[in-house]
């Protein structure tokens, strides 16, 4: 064995030598074959050394080569396997840095390369890294490059960036710039690139509704700016100053009236929803001193299959504290609520029934419903007495739980082939009815998954089914709180208690020592 290796380690030197000859006399075609040569020496005269051992320490020596091999190939392989395979584990409250559910279909949904520029200066790029990987792990369509802004001004000149950081995002034809690296800003930014066209919502006012841009903890603000993130312009809407709602709307919201509409303004909500119209209707429970029945209203909501009661639903699961707020943690299945795995509250809702059978082509499926043990309460003047502790009675027309409190509707879809104008197949029309309003208010909406639900209902309506699901989180704001005793016991611990307990270990050890 030991002339073996002696022969090796000669052979190994030779190699060494020839390589080092072709690497500077030999030919340039030459020089691949001069590099493989002179590794394969190298590795012969490494070898020589175990010439020189003993059986027995050339057998350790043999083993320990072998665990030191298979070591490095477990690391070789792990280091394969996950630049290929993309895991990470989030541990934060809010899953701050991974991309949420929405995010990850957005990107999914790209059909053509999008590149992100990112300009900054180069050293805060950094900072940007780990978001923007996330997005580039999620579609292979999607790619980053980032450019130093000030070493590259002609550059920044061109895409009109006055200010860093700012993202430039190119799709197709379409440019959209961010000046933002926020998760939720991105991806609305990647929305409005995509779609191109920007939709319309509008929000019927005159009759007490929720206002869009008003600053009272119960308007709708909050999800006003969030439906501009997915490229949609909101605006207020009067229909008594309209004849007919404006051909631009993408959706109309009626969001919590507290009185009827007039019969124009029926006729128009009507005529709109015949032409492929999509409606939100939010119909509060009729409580206080003087309710309206909003009788309008409520006759159209029966027009599309829906009954709209004249009650408050109470919840007694013990979900929440009060019995009239209504907490929901399982749905119906449905497209607004695929894949929801979040609750919501409703502080005060109505109950919202399919009428069956549903009318001539209509299709009326609930999508929100109470727990079993909630009931929909008809006795109202009894509900707001002080004192009063209600309980369900069918016998005066009480509807037992799970009640419905949400429900979606919608008209055959036309065929693929249909042309747009022809009036034999009309374009599809869809209604959602809530019972109630509350839920989607800034009071409110920050609650749990209320954001999602009301969001993905505006997507369900207008036909955008890639952007239901949940939306990106804000992070949270996770704070330690303590007194100023428990302070003075973490002080006297850290500076005391350790080292009294480092010394007492270190006696105990001494002894026993000794004492062996």
């Amino acid at each position: 064995m030991q002339r073996i290796l002696n022969i090796v380690g000669w052979i190994g030197f030779a190699l060494v030598a020839v390589a080092v000859a072709l690497r500077f006399r030999g030919p340039a075609e030459w020089q691949f074959r001069a590099f493989v040569t002179m590794w394969t020496g190298v590795g012969l005269v490494l070898l020589y050394p175990f010439s020189l051992l003993t059986r027995r320490q050339l057998k350790q020596v043999s083993l320990a080569a072998t665990s030191v091999l298979v070591v490095l190939g477990i690391l070789i392989l792990a280091n394969y396997l996950s630049n290929r395979r993309h895991k990470r584990w989030d541990l934060t409250a809010n899953a701050v840095h991974t991309l949420s559910e929405q995010s990850q279909k957005v990107v999914a949904g790209l059909d053509a390369p999008l590149k992100i520029l990112l300009f900054d200066q180069s050293d805060r790029f950094p900072n940007y890294t780990d978001r923007l990987s996330q997005y580039q792990n999620a579609s292979r369509q999607l790619s980053v490059e980032y450019v130093d802004g000030t070493l590259d001004p002609v550059r920044a000149k061109q895409y009109e960036v006055q200010a860093f950081p700012t993202l430039v995002l190119l799709y197709k034809d379409k440019t959209e710039k961010v000046q933002s690296v926020d998760e939720r800003e991105i991806t609305s930014a990647v929305i409005r690139v995509m779609s191109g066209t920007q939709r319309k919502a509008y929000f019927v006012q005159g009759h007490g509704e929720r206002d869009p841009m008003g600053e009272a903890s119960l308007s709708y603000r909050g999800v006003a700016q969030l439906l501009k993130g997915d490229n949609f312009t909101v605006e207020k809407l009067a229909l008594s100053q309209h004849k007919n709602v404006p051909d631009d709307a993408t959706v109309v919201i009626i969001a919590g009236p507290t009185a009827d509409f007039l019969p124009e303004e029926l006729e128009q909500i009507r005529q709109y929803l015949a032409k492929g119209g999509k409606l939100l209707l939010m119909l509060d429970p009729p409580l206080g001193e003087r309710p309206q029945a909003l009788t309008g209203l409520l006759g159209l909501a029966k027009e599309w299959g829906v009954d709209v009661g004249n009650d408050v639903v109470l919840d007694v699961s013990g979900r929440s504290q009060r019995p009239e707020l209504v907490v929901v943690v399982d749905y119906p299945k449905h497209p607004i609520t695929e894949s929801f795995r979040v609750g919501t509250i409703f502080p005060l809702a109505r109950s919202v029934t399919p009428v069956m059978p549903a009318p001539q082509g209509k299709t009326v499926q609930p999508i929100v419903e109470s727990a079993r043990q909630a009931w929909a309460e008809t006795d109202l003047k009894g509900l707001q007495s002080e004192g009063s502790q209600p309980e369900p009675n069918t016998d005066k027309g009480d509807k037992e739980g799970p009640v419905s409190i949400a429900v979606a509707v919608s008209t055959p879809a036309p065929p693929a082939d249909a042309k747009p104008d022809d009036p034999k197949t009309p374009p599809q029309s869809r209604v959602v009815i809530f019972g109630d309003s509350d839920f989607a208010s800034d009071a409110v909406a920050g609650s749990v998954g209320n954001i999602d639900l009301f969001l993905n209902t505006i997507s369900w309506l207008t036909a955008q089914e890639n952007l239901i699901s949940i939306r990106p989180k804000e992070p949270g704001n996770s704070r330690l709180t303590i007194t100023p005793g428990e302070m003075n016991m973490v002080w006297w611990f850290s500076v005391a208690g350790v080292p009294i307990l480092v010394l007492i270990v270190g006696i105990i050890s001494w002894s026993q020592r000794r004492r062996s």
